[in-house]
């Protein structure tokens, strides 16, 4: 049976794995320990994991700036795919969001990731072609990802 609770530092490591296996795209910086820990402070109570024997098969980073609400590194390991894990651990964080007053959700998905745009796109998350995402790193950042390319 799976268990879904908030997510702590401690589930750092298995969740860092886990990122990793799913391919989300990771950077030595804001991905580390220390900036996983310092974003889970800045946001208590809205990340989450699920939990399948004391294993971590599936987390929810999320958090909002205020205004909006940010859902970022969620993935579900692939052996535990297709068995509502990812819409629970979508449907805890969004109701942790409306708790804390956030009416609108954004995120961010590589356009290669097929799977997870046919899950967003699921889940009610339009695609907005009217915008621009940009970018710009404020220090220099090691990306962790084995399908960047430079420019991407």
């Amino acid at each position: 049976m799976i268990d879904y609770r908030l997510m702590t530092i401690e589930d750092y490591e298995a969740a860092y794995d886990l990122w990793i296996v799913c391919g989300n795209g990771l950077n030595d910086k804001d991905d580390s320990r220390e900036g996983i820990k310092k974003y889970l402070d800045r946001n208590p109570g809205i990340s989450y994991v699920a939990v399948d024997d004391g294993k971590v098969v599936g987390v929810i980073l999320c958090g909002h700036d205020g205004r909006r609400g940010i859902v970022q590194h969620t993935c579900v390991s692939p052996d535990y795919r297709r068995r509502g894990i990812g819409e629970t651990l979508l449907s805890l964080a969004l109701d942790a969001l409306k708790r804390e007053g956030i009416n609108k959700v954004l995120l961010v998905a590589f356009k290669k990731n097929v799977v997870g745009n046919a899950f967003w796109e699921a889940q009610g998350f339009t695609l907005r072609e009217d915008l621009n995402y940009r970018n710009k790193a404020l220090t220099e950042m090691v990306r962790i990802d084995p399908d960047y390319v430079k420019g991407e």
